[in-house]
């Protein structure tokens, strides 16, 4: 026997069914599409977060080439400050010796 179809089964489908599935079909598209553009809008904000960073890191790598100083600089006041304790130490084993001496 051949199913029969009701007026009120047709009128149900048409009148309640397909406008609540296409409404859910509305839905999920929009959500997809609003997500789409949330990651969209969240990858450039990273992006340019991530600019900012290696402007930022190569500013302060030049900022420390500049200020801070050079190693042959560095062993020169080395050497003089070396030179310097080694007189002063000399001076204070000059004075030293004759007292030590005496006693």
């Amino acid at each position: 026997m051949p199913p029969t179809w009701s007026m009120d089964l047709i009128w149900w489908i048409s009148a309640v069914e397909l406008p609540a599935l296409g409404a859910l079909f509305w839905m999920i598209w929009r959500a997809r599409a609003d997500a789409d553009a949330e990651i969209e809008d969240n990858r450039r904000t990273f992006e340019l977060g991530l600019a900012q960073q290696r402007e930022a890191l190569a500013a302060y790598k030049l900022e420390v080439a500049k200020s801070y100083a050079s190693i042959s600089y560095i062993k020169d006041v080395e050497k003089r400050l070396t030179a310097h304790l080694e007189r002063i130490e000399h001076k204070l084993d000059a004075k030293t010796a004759p007292a030590g001496g005496r006693a």
